[in-house]
C-alpha cells in the first residue's frame, strides 16, 4: 500500500476525532454512575418496605419477592454495607417475635386447660384426699407426661440475603459496556492518527 492510497484513506479517517470518542465516554460514565447510584437507592426503598411489612405485620412475603427481584436484577444493590453490618443482611425480628410469641400462648393455653383435666383426673384416683398427699404428686406426674412443650422456632428461616449481579443488563450496565467500549475506540483512534501522521511524513 502506498503513501498516496494511505493518505486518502487518513483523509476519512481523520474527520473522527477521538476526543469525539472520549467526549462520549465522559457522558456514558456520569450516567452509569448516575444510574448505579439510583439502583442503590431503589434497593434502600424496597428494604425499607420489608422492614415496615415485618413491623407492621404485612405482607412481608410480598415486599421480600420485590426486593429479592431487584437485587438479583441489578448492579449495586448489595444488601451488606460496611464492616459492622448483620449478616444476613435482611432479618424479620418482628414476624420471628410473633411466632415465638403465639406458639408459647398456645402452649401455655394448652397447659392451662390440661392442669384443669389432671385436677379432676387425680380427684377420681384419690377422691379422700385434699392439700398435700398423693393428689399434688399426681398432677404434676400427669403435667409432665401430658403437657405440651414449646417447639422451638428456627430463626434461620427469617433471614435473608441476596446475590447482586457482576453485571446487568439494565441501564446501568449497558452505559458501561458502551463507556469502554467508546474509551477503546478513543484510544485506537488516537494510536491510529499518531500512526498516520508519522508514516505520511
Amino acid at each position: 500500500m502506498n503513501k498516496r492510497h494511505l493518505h486518502h484513506l487518513w483523509r476519512y479517517f481523520r474527520a473522527v476525532k477521538p476526543y469525539y470518542f472520549l467526549g462520549f465516554a465522559i457522558i456514558l460514565g456520569v450516567v452509569a454512575v448516575a444510574q448505579l447510584r439510583a439502583n442503590n437507592q431503589h434497593m434502600l426503598k424496597l428494604r425499607d418496605a420489608v422492614y415496615q411489612a415485618d413491623q407492621a405485620n404485612g405482607d412481608v412475603t410480598k415486599a421480600l419477592n420485590n426486593l429479592r427481584q431487584y437485587v438479583n436484577g441489578h448492579m449495586n444493590t448489595n444488601l451488606v454495607t460496611g464492616n459492622d453490618s448483620v449478616y444476613p443482611p435482611i432479618q424479620l425480628k418482628y414476624t420471628y417475635e410473633r411466632l415465638v410469641k403465639a406458639e408459647s400462648d398456645k402452649v401455655a393455653s394448652t397447659n392451662s386447660e390440661l392442669y384443669t383435666a389432671a385436677q379432676s383426673y387425680c380427684q377420681q384416683l384419690y377422691p379422700d384426699s385434699f392439700s398435700g398427699g398423693p393428689r399434688v404428686p399426681c398432677i404434676t406426674d400427669y403435667v409432665n407426661s401430658h403437657g405440651a412443650k414449646v417447639t422451638p422456632i428456627p430463626d434461620a428461616l427469617y433471614k435473608f440475603s441476596f446475590a447482586t449481579p457482576t453485571w446487568s443488563p439494565d441501564l446501568a450496565g449497558w452505559c458501561i459496556v458502551l463507556t469502554v467500549f467508546s474509551s477503546l475506540l478513543c484510544i485506537i483512534s488516537f494510536v491510529v492518527d499518531r500512526w498516520f501522521k508519522h508514516f505520511l511524513r
